[in-house]
Protein backbone atom coordinates (compact mmCIF):
# COMPACT_ATOMS: atom_id res chain seq x y z
CA UNK A 1 0.00 0.00 0.00
CA UNK A 2 2.72 2.70 0.54
CA UNK A 3 4.69 1.39 -1.98
CA UNK A 4 1.23 2.52 -4.49
CA UNK A 5 0.45 5.51 -2.55
CA UNK A 6 4.56 6.92 -3.22
CA UNK A 7 4.38 5.73 -7.04
CA UNK A 8 0.73 7.45 -6.97
CA UNK A 9 2.69 10.56 -5.82
CA UNK A 10 5.89 10.19 -8.24
CA UNK A 11 3.31 10.02 -11.18
CA UNK A 12 1.83 13.15 -9.78
CA UNK A 13 4.74 14.95 -8.81
CA UNK A 14 5.60 14.11 -12.89
CA UNK A 15 3.17 16.72 -14.07
CA UNK A 16 2.67 18.78 -10.73
CA UNK A 17 6.55 19.76 -10.20
CA UNK A 18 7.38 22.33 -7.68
CA UNK A 19 4.34 23.49 -7.23
CA UNK A 20 2.98 20.63 -5.69
CA UNK A 21 5.59 20.03 -3.65
CA UNK A 22 4.76 23.60 -2.01
CA UNK A 23 1.71 23.14 -1.80
CA UNK A 24 1.90 19.78 0.43
CA UNK A 25 4.63 21.39 2.21
CA UNK A 26 2.00 24.32 2.94
CA UNK A 27 -0.62 21.53 4.28
CA UNK A 28 1.56 19.80 6.43
CA UNK A 29 2.78 23.21 7.92
CA UNK A 30 -0.83 23.94 8.76
CA UNK A 31 -3.18 21.85 10.97
CA UNK A 32 -3.22 19.02 8.41
CA UNK A 33 -1.00 15.94 9.44
CA UNK A 34 0.49 15.48 6.82
CA UNK A 35 4.58 14.13 7.31
CA UNK A 36 7.30 16.19 5.52
CA UNK A 37 8.97 13.04 5.30
CA UNK A 38 6.44 11.60 3.24
CA UNK A 39 7.40 14.58 0.60
CA UNK A 40 10.51 15.59 0.35
CA UNK A 41 12.03 12.59 0.08
CA UNK A 42 10.45 10.46 -2.96
CA UNK A 43 10.90 13.96 -5.03
CA UNK A 44 14.51 13.96 -4.22
CA UNK A 45 14.76 10.47 -5.00
CA UNK A 46 12.59 10.78 -8.56
CA UNK A 47 14.88 14.09 -8.87
CA UNK A 48 18.15 11.89 -8.29
CA UNK A 49 17.10 9.24 -10.85
CA UNK A 50 15.25 11.21 -13.86
CA UNK A 51 16.62 14.72 -13.27
CA UNK A 52 13.55 16.37 -14.15
CA UNK A 53 13.67 18.18 -10.68
CA UNK A 54 16.62 19.69 -8.71
CA UNK A 55 17.67 19.30 -5.31
CA UNK A 56 17.57 23.34 -4.91
CA UNK A 57 14.47 23.97 -6.61
CA UNK A 58 12.70 20.84 -4.05
CA UNK A 59 14.60 22.50 -1.47
CA UNK A 60 13.10 25.97 -2.10
CA UNK A 61 9.62 24.73 -3.45
CA UNK A 62 9.43 23.08 0.05
CA UNK A 63 10.59 26.02 2.17
CA UNK A 64 8.36 28.49 0.35
CA UNK A 65 5.33 25.98 0.71
CA UNK A 66 6.18 25.88 4.80
CA UNK A 67 6.23 29.47 4.90
CA UNK A 68 3.22 29.85 3.55
CA UNK A 69 1.35 27.32 5.39
CA UNK A 70 2.97 28.35 8.64
CA UNK A 71 2.37 32.18 7.85
CA UNK A 72 -1.62 30.99 7.42
CA UNK A 73 -1.37 29.52 11.12
CA UNK A 74 0.40 32.86 12.08
CA UNK A 75 -2.03 35.07 11.33
CA UNK A 76 -4.99 32.90 11.42
CA UNK A 77 -3.91 32.83 15.30
CA UNK A 78 -3.05 36.43 15.62
CA UNK A 79 -6.46 37.73 14.40
CA UNK A 80 -8.53 35.48 16.78
CA UNK A 81 -6.68 35.47 19.79
CA UNK A 82 -6.36 32.51 22.25
CA UNK A 83 -9.63 32.25 23.51
CA UNK A 84 -10.90 31.27 20.23
CA UNK A 85 -7.66 29.50 19.31
CA UNK A 86 -7.85 27.31 22.91
CA UNK A 87 -11.95 27.07 22.32
CA UNK A 88 -12.32 25.57 19.16
CA UNK A 89 -8.68 24.33 18.31
CA UNK A 90 -9.49 20.26 18.79
CA UNK A 91 -11.86 20.82 15.63
CA UNK A 92 -9.00 21.15 13.61
CA UNK A 93 -6.64 18.86 14.84
CA UNK A 94 -5.01 21.34 17.66
CA UNK A 95 -6.41 20.54 21.06
CA UNK A 96 -5.65 22.84 23.91
CA UNK A 97 -2.70 20.44 25.27
CA UNK A 98 -1.17 20.72 22.09
CA UNK A 99 -1.26 24.89 21.70
CA UNK A 100 -0.19 24.77 25.44
CA UNK A 101 2.97 23.00 25.10
CA UNK A 102 3.25 24.93 22.05
CA UNK A 103 3.38 28.31 23.62
CA UNK A 104 6.03 26.65 26.64
CA UNK A 105 8.43 26.20 23.24
CA UNK A 106 7.50 29.23 22.54
CA UNK A 107 8.27 31.31 25.47
CA UNK A 108 11.32 29.02 26.26
CA UNK A 109 13.15 29.97 22.88
CA UNK A 110 11.90 32.93 21.78
CA UNK A 111 11.86 33.68 17.74
CA UNK A 112 15.56 31.61 17.36
CA UNK A 113 12.74 28.74 18.49
CA UNK A 114 11.06 29.15 15.29
CA UNK A 115 13.90 27.90 13.55
CA UNK A 116 14.43 25.01 16.13
CA UNK A 117 11.38 24.22 15.89
CA UNK A 118 11.44 23.86 11.50
CA UNK A 119 13.84 21.08 12.45
CA UNK A 120 12.03 18.64 14.80
CA UNK A 121 8.70 16.62 14.77
CA UNK A 122 5.21 17.64 16.19
CA UNK A 123 6.44 20.94 16.85
CA UNK A 124 6.93 22.00 13.16
CA UNK A 125 3.36 22.42 12.32
CA UNK A 126 1.94 24.04 15.49
CA UNK A 127 4.56 26.68 16.58
CA UNK A 128 3.09 29.18 14.20
CA UNK A 129 0.26 29.14 16.76
CA UNK A 130 1.54 30.25 19.81
CA UNK A 131 3.68 32.86 17.53
CA UNK A 132 0.40 34.09 16.45
CA UNK A 133 -1.22 34.50 19.57
CA UNK A 134 1.61 36.63 21.37
CA UNK A 135 2.41 38.47 18.48
CA UNK A 136 5.67 37.31 17.72
CA UNK A 137 7.59 39.95 15.24
CA UNK A 138 6.29 38.77 11.55
CA UNK A 139 9.76 39.49 9.56
CA UNK A 140 11.69 37.57 12.44
CA UNK A 141 8.71 34.23 12.30
CA UNK A 142 9.63 34.72 8.49
CA UNK A 143 12.78 34.84 8.21
CA UNK A 144 13.84 31.63 11.04
CA UNK A 145 10.82 29.83 9.38
CA UNK A 146 12.37 29.64 5.83
CA UNK A 147 15.83 28.92 7.42
CA UNK A 148 14.91 26.54 9.68
CA UNK A 149 12.24 24.91 6.61
CA UNK A 150 15.10 24.87 4.19
CA UNK A 151 17.41 23.31 6.10
CA UNK A 152 14.81 20.46 7.26
CA UNK A 153 13.95 20.12 3.05
CA UNK A 154 17.78 19.80 2.44
CA UNK A 155 18.40 16.69 5.15
CA UNK A 156 15.41 15.10 3.95
CA UNK A 157 16.90 15.74 0.55
CA UNK A 158 19.62 13.79 1.20
CA UNK A 159 17.10 10.86 3.01
CA UNK A 160 15.82 10.73 -0.69
CA UNK A 161 19.01 9.99 -2.63
CA UNK A 162 20.31 7.84 0.21
CA UNK A 163 17.08 5.58 -0.45
CA UNK A 164 17.01 6.14 -4.05
CA UNK A 165 20.63 3.98 -3.70
CA UNK A 166 18.89 1.44 -2.19
CA UNK A 167 17.93 -1.15 -5.33
CA UNK A 168 15.89 -3.45 -3.46
CA UNK A 169 14.11 -0.84 -2.24
CA UNK A 170 13.16 0.34 -5.38
CA UNK A 171 12.28 -2.77 -6.42
CA UNK A 172 9.42 -2.62 -3.38
CA UNK A 173 10.83 -5.17 -1.08
CA UNK A 174 8.73 -5.37 1.85
CA UNK A 175 11.20 -5.81 4.41
CA UNK A 176 13.35 -2.94 2.43
CA UNK A 177 10.47 -0.72 2.70
CA UNK A 178 9.48 -1.69 6.52
CA UNK A 179 13.43 -1.45 7.49
CA UNK A 180 13.32 2.27 5.99
CA UNK A 181 9.92 3.06 7.79
CA UNK A 182 11.32 1.24 10.91
CA UNK A 183 14.26 3.62 10.85
CA UNK A 184 12.87 7.07 10.15
CA UNK A 185 10.20 6.37 13.11
CA UNK A 186 13.26 5.20 15.61
CA UNK A 187 14.97 8.46 14.74
CA UNK A 188 11.93 10.82 14.44
CA UNK A 189 11.12 9.52 18.07
CA UNK A 190 14.51 9.96 19.71
CA UNK A 191 14.45 13.53 18.35
CA UNK A 192 10.88 13.94 19.54
CA UNK A 193 11.94 12.99 23.15
CA UNK A 194 14.87 14.41 23.60
CA UNK A 195 14.43 17.35 21.92
CA UNK A 196 10.80 18.46 21.95
CA UNK A 197 8.87 16.37 24.91
CA UNK A 198 11.11 17.84 27.75
CA UNK A 199 11.06 21.25 26.94
CA UNK A 200 7.21 21.01 25.94
CA UNK A 201 6.13 20.15 29.73
CA UNK A 202 5.43 22.79 32.56
CA UNK A 203 8.50 23.35 34.65
CA UNK A 204 7.56 22.63 38.11
CA UNK A 205 8.47 25.96 39.51
CA UNK A 206 5.91 27.03 36.69
CA UNK A 207 3.48 24.15 38.17
CA UNK A 208 3.91 25.65 41.67
CA UNK A 209 3.04 29.17 41.03
CA UNK A 210 -0.27 28.20 39.64
CA UNK A 211 -1.08 26.28 42.10
CA UNK A 212 -0.51 29.03 44.32
CA UNK A 213 -2.23 31.42 42.65
CA UNK A 214 -5.41 28.97 42.20
CA UNK A 215 -5.55 28.88 46.13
Amino acid sequence: MIKGLIDWYLQSLDAGGYPLIALLMAIESSIVPLPSELVIPPAAMMAHKQGNLSMVGIVIAGAIGSWIGATAMYWASRLAGRPLVLRYGKYFFVPEHKVIAAELWANRFGSPGIFIARLLPVVRHLIGIPAGIVRMNYRLFSIFTLLGSSLWCAVLCWVGVMAGKDERLLRGELHRVTLWLVGALVVLGLMYYFLVHRFMRPRPESQNQENTKAE
